[in-house]
């Protein structure tokens, strides 16, 4: 058994590639990238991040973001694990919050006990081959002891790694976040009355985590020094999947020795059930990669604020969940090089960032098939942002006008695009303000902007002509008035600009 799932581990098929994705979801994707000192970038491993987004049956949906590090086969493992823990019936709409966050608890067990009977083989023969090579054994000679490092050189690198993870149910119109680790959960809710609040669910299982700390402090570890170090075993995390490192020689490792009992847990932590009816905007999944990313380029304070921007300003632009989600995490790439290479404060802060994914999903689905309302829907968002390297508030209020039924997709669509007649009112598409909430701390910000970035046309949606064309909509006489008067010389020569 452990042999067939050490295969499946290591194979690049999966038995999720034939569950129905979620066409409400994107995802965007970016490798790891180490900068040279002429700001050239290279890739300095695979990438070992994972994701899931699949709709079950009975109205639930499964989302999932996970940074592996040490290589991709517990990100893999635990995407494939936890869908097989969660869709094949376990759900279902009857249960209470009580009984799907027992599920969930349950499932994440299951996920950390499998990966590891999967490489029980290897970890057995790690161990045999350690005693092999103690010093008092005289009879291993010198071809012998390269062999035998050899073999245990391939056996770590078979059983090393783990991941963290971020995992989104969605059952009964009702949200459910468990995370463990580093990853981060975002939920943008627009109301009726304009506000609008950016919460963080939960807070990451850190080294500068308190509620951790206090629990690692309860197990006899020194709490102090593990802030100190800001590492457990190469990791800022506190929880995570897999890493037999931390769960079987955790009394090898000089920070958690002292614990009386295993310090670092894959219990997640669970939030829910938040309420979805009524709720409009959108759910983001990120790794731990794509906010040190940003966090590193333009500092920790306004991170939320800046990537939910991004993601409005994206999908105001964009039909695709997918462009949207990759054009969202490209940009943040693109701050974060362009931060190093001009020598600026936080620079050196930037020489590097891990592999980056963000998952987006789109709220308030009509009952049915999963699509947008017809006709579109608009989400006023008014959220600081800025592209330079300070991080001082500035605001852009957006009009998210989320496309009619079919045309916001997890991947390429020709059914339909954003349509440009479609009218967007003013007055559904007031200045709004953000509230920044996160889960645990309570902290809120707010900032409110005039809209000018972002205009919608009129109240008329634009007519096609008998050619079917539709007629321009950008009225340029001002500007070709203010041309005239400074180059009438100009325009004596070339015959002009604009219409004659």
């Amino acid at each position: 058994m452990a042999a067939q799932r050490r295969n499946l581990i290591q194979s690049h098929q999966s038995w999720t590639d034939d569950l129905p994705l979620c066409q409400l979801c994107g995802v965007g994707t970016a490798t790891n990238c180490e900068y040279g000192p002429d700001g050239k970038g290279t890739q300095s491993h695979p990438n070992e991040d994972g994701h899931l987004r699949f709709r079950g049956e009975d109205g639930c949906f499964l989302y999932g973001v996970f940074n592996g590090y040490d290589g991709s086969r517990v990100a893999s493992f635990a995407a494939q694990c936890l869908t097989a823990e969660l869709l094949l019936g376990q759900l279902n709409s009857s249960h209470t919050d009580s009984d799907v966050r027992r599920i969930l608890t349950q499932a994440f067990d299951v996920v950390e006990k499998s990966y590891f009977e999967t490489i029980d083989d290897a970890l057995a023969e790690k161990a045999h081959l350690s005693n092999y090579l103690l010093p008092h054994n005289e009879n291993v000679t010198f071809h012998q002891n390269q062999k035998v490092q050899e073999r245990l050189k391939e056996l770590e690198q078979e059983v090393s790694g783990g991941a963290m993870a971020v995992v989104a149910l969605i059952l009964n119109n009702k949200l459910y976040i468990a995370s463990v680790g580093t990853n981060r959960a975002l939920l943008c809710k627009s109301s009726s009355d304009g506000q609008n609040q950016v919460l963080q669910i939960g807070r990451p299982h850190s080294t500068d985590n308190e509620e951790e700390l206090q629990r690692l402090a309860a197990l006899g570890v020194d709490s102090a020094r593990v802030r100190q170090a800001g590492q457990i075993a190469g990791q800022t995390s506190t929880r995570r999947l897999g890493d037999y490192r931390v769960k079987f020689s955790y009394g090898e490792i000089d920070l958690l020795s002292a614990a009386k009992s295993r310090p670092v847990v894959a219990e997640p932590e669970i939030h829910g059930s938040q309420s979805l009816d009524n709720v409009t905007g959108f759910l983001l999944l990120l790794s731990e990669g794509l906010i040190n990313a940003l966090e590193s380029a333009h500092g920790p304070e306004q991170a939320n604020q800046e990537i939910v921007a991004m993601v409005a300003a994206e999908l105001a632009l964009q039909s695709s969940l997918e462009a949207v989600a990759q054009s969202v995490v490209e940009r943040v790439k693109r701050l974060h090089h362009d931060v190093y290479v001009s020598g600026r404060q936080r620079a050196p802060f930037c020489s590097r960032h891990e592999d980056m994914t963000l998952l987006i999903r789109t709220l308030d689905p009509p009952p049915g098939d999963g699509a947008p309302a017809q006709g579109g829907r608009i989400y006023p968002v008014s959220v600081p942002y800025s592209n330079s390297q300070s991080t001082s508030k500035t605001s852009v209020t957006l009009s998210l006008v989320m496309p009619s039924q079919n045309t916001l997709t997890n991947g390429t669509n020709t059914a339909s695009t954003l349509e440009e007649g479609t009218p967007t009112p003013r007055s559904q598409s007031p200045t709004a303000t953000l509230q920044s909430t996160n889960t645990q701390t309570q902290s809120s910000s707010s900032s409110s902007g005039d809209g000018r970035l972002f205009r919608q046309r009129g109240s008329q949606a634009a007519k096609p002509d008998e050619t079917g064309r539709v007629p321009p909509y950008v009225d340029f006489t001002q500007f070709y008035r203010l041309w005239g008067g400074d180059h009438s010389e100009a325009q004596s020569t070339h015959g002009g600009l604009g219409p004659q």
